[in-house]
C-alpha cells in the first residue's frame, strides 16, 4: 500500500508547502505551517451528482431526540441527544467529565446499541469505576483503542447509536505524522468522526482536554465542527458542578445544569435556587440574594461583599464569580453618583456556590451589598434586588423581570428591589419596589 503523503497549510494565507517550515514561502507569517492531509483532486471525476432542491421541498422529518437518565443535562443539550449531532464535553481534569458519560452510556445501552471508547484508561480500570458507581454493565460495548480507522471501520460494521469518545485528544490518524494531541490530528479525528456520524445518524460524545485559560486544548476549529459544545464547570475539591452549554445548534445556549458529585458518581440538583440560598438564620452587612437568567429559567444565588480599611495605600479589588472590570466601573459610578470614595478601602467581592455571572442585572446588587458591608447596615435575608446600573447613575430594567420576581416568591421572600420599568402591572403576591436613580438605593438601605 502506497504511502500517504502529508501537506502542511499555511493558516494565515492557505499556502501549501511539502514539508515544514518556520515560516511560511508566501506570506512570510511563522510557525503557521500545521500538517493537514491534501484533498484527492482529480480532473473529470466521474461521481454521483449532489442532489440539489428547493428549500420548501427540504423534508422536515422529526427525529425522536434521546432521553438521557439526567433530566438537567436533556435540558442542557436541548431537550435530548439529537440522532446523529457530535457533542464535546470540555472541563477540567477530575471534574467529571467521564463519569457523567460512562452514567449516561451505561442506562442508555439498556435501550439502545451503545459503543465506549476509551484512548486514556484500560478497560478494567473503567469498569471498577462502573463498579464502583453500581451501573449496569451487562450490555454497554467498551472499545480500547486511539486508531481513528478502527473506530470508523466498526460504526460502519455494527452501527451503534449513541457512542462516546474519551478523549479526542488520544486520537490519531495513521496518515499524520505529528504525534496525538496536535493540531492536525485533533482537527481531522473529530471531523473524520463527524462525517461518519452524520452519514450514519449516530450520536457521538467527544471529551475534550482543556487549557489553563479554559479553553479546549487543540484548535479553535474543533468547535466548529461540532453541533454542541458543553463545559463543566466547578472547583475539582467541591461538591457541586455546573454544566453549561457555550454552543448548541438544537438548544438554547448558556443553558446551566447543576449536579453534585457524590462517591456513585453525578447526581443531578433538580431545583437548584435552594442550594445557592444556605444563608445565616440572622440578617447580616454585605449579603444579598440575586435573580440570575441561565438558560430559559431563573436562579437565586447570594452575592456577598467584604468592605475592609487599607492601610497601605494601594487598595485591592477582588471579585469571585464576577467580571473584575465590571467592578471597577460600579466603583466609579458610586464615587461620581453617591460621592461613596472606597480609595482607602479593600473591596472583596464573592458568589456563593461557585457559580459565575456575566450579566448585567447584577449591577444593583453590587451595589447594594458594597454599601451594606461599608455602612455595616444589614439587608434583609427576605429581599432580592435586581437592576443594571448606567453610567450616569440611571437604574435600567433586565430582562425576564417578572419570571425572576415570580422565582423569589416562590422560595419565600417577601420584598423585591427592582428598576421601575420592571414592576408588575398588578399584585403578586410580593412587595415590589421600583426604582429609577442610584441615589434611591442609598436611601433605602441607608
Amino acid at each position: 500500500m502506497a504511502k500517504v503523503k502529508t501537506a502542511y497549510s499555511c493558516q494565515s494565507c492557505g499556502a501549501m508547502s511539502s514539508k515544514w517550515q518556520g515560516q511560511c514561502p508566501e506570506c512570510l507569517a511563522w510557525n503557521t505551517l500545521i500538517e493537514s492531509l491534501p484533498s484527492i483532486q482529480s480532473h473529470g471525476y466521474a461521481g454521483s451528482v449532489a442532489k440539489v432542491q428547493k428549500l420548501n421541498e427540504v423534508s422536515l422529518a422529526e427525529y425522536p431526540r434521546i432521553i438521557t437518565p439526567f433530566a438537567e443535562f436533556d435540558r442542557v443539550a436541548g431537550g435530548g441527544v439529537v440522532p446523529g449531532s457530535v457533542i464535546l464535553i470540555g472541563g477540567d481534569p477530575g471534574i467529571g467529565k467521564s463519569s457523567i458519560l460512562l452514567q449516561i452510556m451505561a442506562v442508555l445501552s439498556q435501550s439502545y446499541h451503545c459503543l465506549y471508547v476509551t484512548g486514556e484508561e484500560s478497560l478494567e480500570q473503567v469498569a471498577l469505576r462502573a463498579k464502583r458507581m453500581q451501573l449496569p454493565n451487562d450490555k454497554l460495548m467498551m472499545m480500547s483503542q486511539t486508531h481513528i480507522e478502527s473506530i470508523c471501520q466498526y460504526m460502519e460494521k455494527h452501527r451503534p447509536q449513541i457512542m462516546v469518545v474519551d478523549s479526542i485528544q488520544t486520537m490519531q490518524i495513521q496518515a499524520l505524522q505529528s504525534a496525538a494531541g496536535g493540531v492536525a490530528q485533533v482537527r481531522e479525528s473529530a471531523s473524520m468522526l463527524t462525517q461518519v456520524a452524520k452519514r450514519l445518524n449516530i450520536a457521538v460524545f467527544l471529551v475534550g482536554h482543556v487549557t489553563k485559560s479554559g479553553e479546549v486544548a487543540g484548535p479553535r476549529v474543533l468547535e466548529h465542527i461540532v453541533d454542541t459544545v458543553i463545559f463543566i464547570e466547578g472547583q475539582s475539591d467541591g461538591r457541586y458542578r455546573m454544566i453549561r452549554a457555550m454552543k448548541n445548534r438544537f438548544g438554547a445556549v448558556n443553558e446551566l445544569g447543576v449536579f453534585a458529585m457524590t462517591d456513585r458518581g453525578m447526581k443531578e440538583v433538580k431545583n437548584p435556587s435552594a442550594i445557592f440560598l444556605n444563608r445565616a438564620q440572622d440578617d447580616i452587612s454585605g449579603s444579598v440574594i440575586i435573580s440570575i437568567w441561565e438558560g430559559s429559567r431563573p436562579i437565586l444565588a447570594e452575592i456577598q461583599a467584604l468592605v475592609n480599611e487599607n492601610g497601605f495605600g494601594q487598595p485591592r479589588r477582588l471579585a469571585v464569580g464576577l467580571d473584575p472590570n465590571r467592578l471597577a466601573m460600579l466603583l466609579a459610578v458610586m464615587q461620581r453618583h453617591l460621592s461613596v470614595n472606597l480609595n482607602d478601602y479593600d473591596v472583596f467581592m464573592n458568589i456563593v456556590g461557585g457559580i459565575k455571572v456575566t450579566e448585567t442585572s447584577v449591577d444593583l446588587a453590587i451595589i447594594a451589598v458594597i454599601l451594606s458591608s461599608l455602612y455595616n447596615k444589614p439587608i434583609a435575608k427576605d429581599c432580592i434586588i435586581l437592576g443594571e446600573v448606567g453610567l450616569s447613575g440611571e437604574i435600567r430594567p433586565v430582562p425576564y423581570g417578572i419570571e425572576r420576581i415570580n422565582e423569589a416568591k416562590k422560595h419565600g421572600f417577601k420584598h423585591a428591589i427592582v428598576p421601575l420599568d420592571n414592576m408588575p402591572k398588578k399584585e403578586i403576591g410580593i412587595k415590589v419596589t421600583g426604582i429609577t436613580k442610584l441615589a434611591e438605593i442609598k436611601d433605602i438601605l441607608v
